[in-house]
């Protein structure tokens, strides 16, 4: 099922965002920015559950990464690596999509996991890295990283501090923008054409002659970069990081925002988790201890009763003419 009007939703939502600071400012900016880096994040896991089939139950093990390699950059703790936010963003992004590929290619190569079992070892994998860094003193142990700088661009010596929270905004903006029409181009790409193969029939994709581990460890490696991404951009601005973003709360948070918000649609995961989080908080102050339940309610009812997600329907994207099943069915039968 695809809405007619589903690029014309597409644009306006960015339209939207991008007029947003014309009646949002302060406070109700930084929020925006905030459920912004929840969207990056929430897109990554998107990308490989849709369009691969990866069930990553562990995804905030790169988030936190990416969060914590910003920290460190920024802050001047890592050796032979300088003490910028150019420096911290490219790490963020590098060494979490290095730590998912190679985690990729040890996972696919071979027999290969798949399914549950994927996504019990990637839960262990951030489990394990949450309990070191709380044990980790170096990086702060339980209390964590704090006075993490915002980000400073510029050159010459003249560099721009994007503390004020319009200035994050265009960063954030920037950022969540790139990300989602750079997924976009991969999944409308042979590439994606292929990872949806191995999603439909990897047996299939073998016998026709592809590699498909070492697909599915790119696709995992990208994914790990953005979520790095988001987690760097979530270090900037909340001047702090802590063990817990590597954990299963975060892990199990995001899953919600993309199975709600729809795994297959791109935008409709980011939008999921915008949503998902507004609504935590408002239930969170008005609930209580009792609003996880609430969670896991609309959570339960929107994979049972919607498996697509409740806004995919409408947010999906007409594949290019070259692409599409239709055109391939018609040519076949000529």
């Amino acid at each position: 099922m695809m809405s007619k009007y589903s690029l014309f939703l597409t644009t306006s939502f960015w339209m939207l965002i991008l007029i947003s600071p014309l009646f949002l400012e302060g406070w109700n900016l930084d929020l925006l920015s905030q459920l912004m880096i929840y969207g990056i994040f929430a897109m990554s896991l998107s990308f490989i559950w849709g369009q691969a089939g990866l069930l990553c139950f562990g995804h905030s093990l790169f988030f936190g990464i990416g969060a914590y390699a910003m920290a460190l950059a920024t802050k001047g703790m890592i050796p032979w690596v300088s003490e910028s936010s150019i420096s911290g963003l490219s790490l963020a992004i590098i060494l979490p999509a290095l730590i998912a590929g190679l985690l990729g290619l040890a996972l696919f190569k071979g027999r290969g996991l798949f399914g549950a079992y994927f996504g019990i070892v990637t839960l262990s994998a951030a489990v394990i890295a949450e309990r070191l860094a709380i044990n980790w003193s170096y990086i702060g142990g339980f209390n964590g990283i704090l006075d993490v700088p915002p980000i400073q661009l510029g050159w010459n010596e003249k560099y721009i501090e994007f503390y004020d929270p319009f200035l994050f905004f265009l960063i954030v903006l920037v950022a969540s923008s790139a990300t989602f029409f750079m997924l976009i181009k991969l999944e409308r790409s042979a590439f994606g054409t292929v990872l949806r193969g191995i999603r439909d029939n990897e047996k299939r994709a073998v016998f026709l002659g592809f590699e498909t581990a070492e697909y599915k460890a790119t696709a995992f490696a990208i994914s790990g970069g953005v979520a790095g991404l988001a987690g760097a951009l979530f270090a900037a601005q909340f001047a702090f990081v802590s063990p817990a973003i590597l954990g299963f709360a975060l892990a199990t948070e995001v899953l919600i925002w993309v199975a709600i918000g729809g795994k297959n649609v791109l935008l409709a995961a980011f939008i999921g988790a915008m949503t998902v989080k507004s609504v935590e908080n408002i239930l969170s102050d008005t609930l209580g201890q009792y609003w996880l339940l609430v969670l896991g309610l609309l959570f339960v009812i929107s994979v049972v009763a919607l498996p697509r997600g409740l806004l995919a329907p409408f947010l999906q994207l007409q594949l290019p003419s070259g692409l599409r099943k239709t055109k391939l069915i018609k040519k076949d039968s000529k």
